[in-house]
């Protein structure tokens, strides 16, 4: 399976600062968002390093020397074993940041990330972040929030409508830095080609409704030009926090 990307951030229209990272990785097809917080440019920090730690060790675990920090899980192929695997790092090199400079505590950052190995996508994500695939002309989310809104939902306490709305919206409820453990959702998807993915912080999510997304991705063929009409579409609806968008298509 041969995979085309292009990612794009933006401050957004109300920040200072752009607390956002990500990475597109052609050759090692990964590719990851990462939403930083905790003010004083901590949240930009945290989000790097998520990028960082996990980039490395996706680079440095092409083969298995039985070293891995963290369980095999006989669920998952050995691909989104690996994606969990760094991403439960990314969890402790955020920590062992704060615990070396008071300044950084109570930083955090959410991550989606995605690695393709042969006809296999695997996602893992901690936070409100999220992964979209678009096929057949219908979008579809493969993330479930890690947030309070996304749980009363769930719980059938809100509408989705409603969560959209709620002045909690954006509370999350997992986040690397939050905890000493962290327990990332996995998903693995056999890609067809034409298949289209979109990985994006709330930046994104959170100013543009759905069906615009998919309007948008479905109208546009260049990847560049889709992610920039995304950003676009999140400033001139207000802005209001940093945005990121990355496509990854199958092709």
């Amino acid at each position: 399976m041969e995979i085309k990307a292009y990612g794009l951030t933006h401050v957004g229209r109300q920040r200072q600062h752009n607390e956002d990272s990500y990475l597109v990785a052609d050759e090692a097809k990964l590719f990851l968002v990462a939403d930083g917080m905790g003010g004083h440019a901590a949240g930009e920090i945290a989000s790097r390093i998520a990028v960082d730690s996990i980039s490395e060790f996706i680079l440095h675990t092409k083969e298995d020397d039985g070293t891995w920090p963290h369980a095999y899980d006989e669920h998952y192929k050995r691909s989104t074993n690996r994606l969990m695997a760094a991403v439960r790092l990314a969890n402790t090199r955020v920590l062992e940041a704060m615990r070396k400079d008071a300044r950084l505590r109570g930083m955090g950052t959410t991550v989606v990330a995605c690695l393709a190995e042969g006809d296999t996508l695997s996602v893992a994500h901690v936070g409100d972040s999220r992964a979209y695939m678009i096929r057949d002309n219908q979008l579809q989310r493969i993330t479930n929030d890690h947030s309070w809104v996304f749980e009363q939902v769930q719980a059938g306490m809100l509408t989705e409508a409603e969560a959209e709305k709620h002045p909690l919206r954006n509370v999350i409820t997992r986040a690397l830095g939050g905890a000493l453990q962290v327990n990332p959702d996995a998903s693995e998807i056999e890609v067809k080609e034409g298949d289209l993915f979109l990985l994006c912080s709330d930046g994104l999510t959170g100013m543009v409704p759905e069906e615009q997304i998919l309007k948008v991705v479905t109208e546009y063929g260049d990847l560049e030009k889709a992610c920039q009409k995304l950003i676009d579409e999140a400033n001139e609806r207000g802005g209001l926090d940093n945005v990121t968008a990355i496509l990854v298509k199958a092709v």
